[in-house]
């Protein structure tokens, strides 16, 4: 059977937590989007691992994990973070694989990176680290494939810089690639969970375009991105927050007003951590917003909701959720293309009362205050999604499951 965790927003909506709370059922993972810039943040026995290329899965023993054909990998952050995990005791050796089908990043292309942003008269907020340059020379059909390294016509394309570069890593990045979809034809019978990265409203084509990220963050990705058939992906998780994040420029409706809403924001990005794995930046809070989600469970086919970090609002009397824009006072509820459009939107929010008291501790969804319950309720019901998962704290055990995940 064949699983597909997304991020339902615009990315650090806790997929790191969830696909490693669903790998333990699986055989094999496989991560089919993004690169370095991702930042998975899991927790085991109060142990945190921030991964940001290799897949959550390998955090179990006895799991195969892949690289997909969409990612694009930097190999000298590659092999930092596989250092990473022999250092806290995680044999990954023989367990981690590259689709022969993957870009790689060039060390020239991180310095390209920050120069294009800087020259553009409206910054995307770029992390810099060479991602959507190798995403452009991929498209241009100037990339360096994993499949690339050992044939010598197209390497003698390459900088001499950037093969020296790679020559210390070309053994290892060889040893390690593998025909991915050779390999998914293989297992076809076996538990595959595929891993996104960033979300749905940062992917290229469905996003916020051109506030997006480079790759196929959304559903199809898991297709595109490692080698099967979308007909083979049986279901379609959707993660996102009990309130709004993003990271970088662009539009973002629900964001708290600096001004009047300046101590519910800090409270947020404090209690809830809301600071970036990758680059330590704050991000931007704000509202849950309803519109957006219910359009990423459309376009992107979401059977199932998990939702994360509902702890956060433990001590608040009140919360609230954005139903719908206003935009120069027509209530729009369809969420639109235009980024002039989304810049004038003015949320309308409605109501919900707070809990009042820890859920951090609670073992299962039944045990969750009556409030709390009410809030999940609105979501499914705005969204026509059921909320399947729900997590109330970083760690594995702090999970909710409420339905069968590995069954048709």
């Amino acid at each position: 059977m064949n699983v597909v965790v997304m991020g339902a927003q615009w990315g650090d909506e806790g997929k790191g937590k969830i696909v490693d709370y669903l790998a333990q059922d699986a055989k094999y993972v496989c991560r089919f989007a993004g690169g370095a810039n991702a930042g998975h943040t899991i927790v085991v026995d109060g142990k945190k691992y921030a991964l940001h290329q290799v897949p959550s899965g390998i955090l179990y023993p006895g799991k195969t994990v892949f690289l997909g054909s969409g990612m694009v990998i930097d190999p000298e952050a590659l092999f930092a973070e596989l250092k990473m995990l022999s250092d806290n005791g995680i044999d990954w050796e023989g367990r981690v694989f590259i689709s022969d089908r993957a870009h790689i990043v060039l060390p020239g292309y991180r310095e390209m990176d920050k120069k294009r942003d800087a020259a553009r008269k409206r910054p995307i907020g770029t992390t810099g680290r060479g991602i959507g340059t190798t995403y452009s020379q991929k498209s241009e059909r100037d990339g360096i494939r994993l499949a690339d390294l050992d044939w010598e016509e197209k390497m003698n394309d390459v900088d001499q810089a950037d093969k020296d570069f790679l020559a210390p890593y070309m053994e290892r990045l060889l040893s390690m690639r593998i025909d991915i979809a050779a390999k998914m034809w293989e297992i076809r019978n076996e538990n595959i969970l595929f891993e996104g990265a960033q979300g749905a409203m940062l992917d290229i084509d469905s996003g916020t375009y051109p506030y997006v990220s480079s790759g196929a963050s959304g559903s199809y990705g898991a297709s595109s991105g490692s080698g099967i058939g979308p007909r083979n992906l049986d279901k379609i998780y959707g993660v996102f927050k009990a309130y709004e994040t993003r990271v970088g420029n662009g539009p973002m409706p629900t964001e708290f007003n600096a001004d009047s809403e300046g101590e519910l924001c800090d409270y947020v990005r404090k209690t809830g951590n809301e600071f970036g794995v990758t680059t330590g930046r704050a991000r931007r809070c704000g509202y849950l917003d309803l519109v957006a989600l219910r359009y990423a469970c459309h376009v992107n086919s979401i059977d199932s909701l998990v939702l994360t970090h509902l702890d956060v609002y433990d001590d608040m009397e009140e919360i609230e959720a954005c139903v719908a824009y206003d935009i120069d006072g027509e209530l729009v509820t369809d969420f639109p293309t235009s980024i002039p459009a989304l810049n004038k939107a003015k949320p309308v929010l409605q109501k919900f009362a707070g809990w009042k008291q820890s859920i951090k501790n609670l073992s299962k969804y039944s045990q969750l205050p009556k409030n709390a319950k009410a809030y999940v309720d609105f979501i499914e019901d705005y969204t026509g999604t059921k909320v399947g998962i729900v997590s109330v704290g970083p760690d594995r055990n702090q999970t909710f499951n409420r339905e069968k995940i590995w069954k048709k």
